[in-house]
């Protein structure tokens, strides 16, 4: 068994699971969701309400921090959770998201990636050493590596040196940090795109590295839904079952349910939070858009099957009036409500597995999202 992960749950009808990753900073239950703090910041929120919430770890990211505030701040002030102030696990990505979405501005060749900062042009070179070295100097508890995808759809040719170049960066990431006697876990990061043999190949390269954990990316940028959960029932199916799985930047619930269906074990989206600051709430009947001139004189809370502090205290006129005001708390209140809305999924997904009753709550969900918003 890993040293990191126990499995202690299974649904017999599915491939749902229930587990625990250990980290430095503390256990992490899966299934499990983590908010994203790209700059070490919930956008919206003070870590104590995040904590409050019931988060059980944060999403920050190393090539955001390294250029600002730089890692020598960082280490300075004792590592990025004694920076930030926040005491539970802290999983980095390393960037490769960024040389995807910033892609006039960074350069993959062979040994690493080229990119001048979007800040103020400054010229980087980061190899897969130095991505590794990063994120050890802030401390992260769940460490990614340096990995490249390309976008959907490309050639044949373009994905495969994606895959090549992602193993290639793989091996020497893994390879340097075991030089160092450190508790922060190295995770893989597969790729291949919609190509199952690509897919296959790109897995079973890096399970033979054994990281201490996989992560299924390159998924989520345009590919029909039919394709998303063909890739990933058959990406779990050849990942080790003693290590966790991860699937990068998925947030729509009806993704999640697929994804942990298929034996998906953490997620993260900047879709809670991000969507909270414009004015789109999560509700148990799917997305409800606060700005709407129907809601002006509505007395009702967001949800009325949520029990967050926003729920409880405010009314859908009154959080319209907030947002058309483009008033501060209008985030604040928007934000604790969605996160509330995915934490809370993720503890009743997490309780069903246990109960061996997955399938029951992914259609209850289901069928009142497709009900609607009253």
């Amino acid at each position: 068994m890993s040293r990191t992960f126990t499995l202690a749950a299974a649904d017999p009808a599915c491939s749902a699971r229930a587990g625990v990753i250990e980290t430095a900073h503390g256990p992490i239950e899966t299934p499990a969701f983590a908010p994203v703090a790209s700059q070490g910041s919930v956008k919206g929120l003070i870590h104590r309400q995040v904590d409050e919430l019931g988060a059980q770890l944060i999403l920050s990211n190393s090539y955001h921090l390294f250029l600002r505030p730089g890692l020598d701040v960082i280490q300075a002030m004792g590592g990025l959770h004694a920076f930030i102030s926040w005491r539970k696990p802290i999983l980095t990505d390393s960037g490769g998201f960024q040389i995807y979405s910033l892609s006039p501005l960074a350069k993959v060749k062979r040994d690493g990636v080229a990119f001048a900062s979007h800040l103020d042009g400054t010229k980087f070179f980061l190899t897969p050493e130095d991505v590794v070295d990063i994120q050890l100097r802030l401390g992260s508890d769940i460490c990614m590596v340096l990995d490249t995808f390309v976008p959907y759809p490309s050639s044949d040719e373009e994905v495969r040196e994606s895959v090549e170049t992602t193993t290639r960066w793989a091996r020497r990431a893994r390879e340097h940090i075991r030089k160092f006697d450190t508790r922060s876990l190295l995770w893989g990061i597969t790729q291949g795109g919609v190509d199952a043999e690509l897919r296959k190949r790109s897995t079973e390269e890096l399970v033979a590295l054994d990281f201490d954990g996989y992560a299924v990316g390159g998924l989520g940028i345009g590919e029909a839904k039919t394709q998303l959960h063909d890739v990933l029932e058959r990406t779990t199916e050849l990942l080790p079952k003693d290590k966790p799985r991860y699937l990068m930047g998925m947030g729509y619930i009806q993704d999640i349910l697929e994804a942990v269906e298929r034996g998906v074990d953490l997620f993260d989206c900047v879709l809670p939070t991000r969507n909270a600051r414009n004015g789109t709430l999560f509700t148990s009947r799917g997305p409800l858009a606060i700005k709407n001139r129907k809601y002006a004189r509505d007395e009702r809370p967001i949800d009325e099957d949520c029990a967050c502090t926003t729920c409880r205290n405010f009314s859908r006129a009154y959080l319209r009036h907030l947002y058309e005001r483009r008033e501060i708390s209008s985030a604040v209140l928007n934000t604790v409500h969605n996160l509330h809305f995915y934490l809370d999924n993720f503890r009743k997904i997490r309780q069903s597995i246990y109960l061996k009753s997955f399938n029951l709550l992914k259609s209850t969900i289901l069928n009142k999202i497709k009900d609607g918003i009253q």
